[in-house]
């Protein structure tokens, strides 16, 4: 596999080539803000997607897919596998070329006479790093950053690995590491270029909990830096932790919004209502409350409301239970999880129905 911003040829574990020389990265933008807010000036939006599609002979991996994403914003890409999801990183990351629509990354246009001059705005973590095992740490960022057109990058290279909390294995060889370090160094290296766009795909894929975090509180100074974040996942509480906006992609794009929204948009407000013993009789009981539409129990004492209104439905249900003389345990709104928006979303298994 050939690695993100390395000249074609150069393999992951083989022989290491001479570096080649790159111009000098372009500052970056500081953070702007909401791509919500910037429709139709292109000029603060770090990607902007157009009807883009991508087929390999009859097998479509992804298909009419639009969207913006703004400087600063971390923008989390979700789908089953076979979604297309990487597919999409490797097309805006110029590895490959798109079979129809339009994009522009970091406002230049994605057309293959501008592949060089994208490359030299952003950076790509795949899943697997790519790092060369025989060499150390430092030797591995030293090579990528001759591939930079970095030179004299000691201080950069000192910084990047300070970054992912490495300084210390900086002489180890990569072949020694975990996986979890192994992924560290492979951010460090998407640090070394300054780019104005990263894109991460799965980072914390196969790490543990303690790892996983480190790579949470990294992604999260990088925002409060400005750099645009284009994640993908499998793990929805990280998109949830982490993301400003998420889309859906399952070869056609579900949905695009704040995970707050997306919930909004897809689920009625309701309210769980526990009790020590069951109502004797909860269907007379919340009929006589107008806000609530309809209620339903899995459990007994247990009972969820769907109502109109929070705000109101919320005292008028606690005041009605306590004239019944209810022993009540607990009142308060349910809570839909981003998992519970992407469940709604996905429902075919497309990396099967692809074979």
């Amino acid at each position: 596999m050939t690695l993100p911003n390395q000249p074609a040829g150069v393999e992951a574990g083989g022989e290491v080539p001479k570096p080649g020389a790159a111009p000098s990265l372009p500052a970056r933008p500081g953070r702007v803000g909401d791509a919500r807010a910037l429709d139709g000036d292109d000029r603060q939006l770090a990607l902007v997607v157009t009807g883009l599609t991508k087929r390999f002979g009859e097998r479509t991996a992804f298909s009419d897919v639009s969207f913006q994403v703004a400087y600063g914003e971390v923008f989390g890409f979700l789908g089953p596998n076979g979604a297309g999801k990487t597919t999409t990183v490797r097309t805006l990351g110029t590895l490959i070329a798109p079979t129809s629509g339009s994009a522009s990354v970091a406002g230049i246009p994605l057309r293959p006479e501008h592949g060089v001059e994208i490359r030299q705005c952003i950076a790509i973590m795949p899943e697997l790093p790519g790092l060369y095992l025989r060499l150390t740490v430092t030797e591995n960022l030293e090579y990528f950053a001759g591939l930079y057109g970095l030179h004299q990058a000691g201080r950069r290279i000192k910084d990047a690995l300070a970054a992912v909390n490495l300084a210390d294995r900086a002489g180890d060889l990569c072949g020694g590491l975990s996986k979890g370090l192994r992924q560290r160094v492979g951010l460090a290296r998407t640090l070394l270029s300054d780019p104005k766009i990263m894109f991460l795909d799965e980072p914390t894929s196969g790490l543990d909990p303690v790892a996983a975090l480190e790579v949470h509180t990294l992604i999260s100074g990088l925002r409060q830096q400005g750099v645009t974040i284009f994640l993908t996942t499998h793990r929805l509480e990280e998109a949830e932790k982490l993301c400003d906006r998420v889309a859906i992609l399952n070869t056609t794009l579900r949905t695009v919004g704040r995970p707050v929204d997306l919930r909004k948009q897809l689920f009625k407000s309701a309210l769980v209502v526990k009790t020590v013993v069951p109502l004797s009789d909860p269907d007379r009981l919340f009929a006589c409350i107008p806000a609530v539409e309809s209620w339903g129990s899995e459990e007994p004492g247990s009972y969820e409301l769907s109502v109109s209104d929070i705000r109101v439905a919320a005292p008028e249900v606690t005041r009605c239970l306590v004239k019944a003389g209810a022993d009540v345990l607990s009142i308060g709104e349910s809570h839909h999880s981003l998992e519970d928006v992407y469940l709604e979303l996905i429902d075919e298994d497309v990396e099967a129905r692809k074979q």
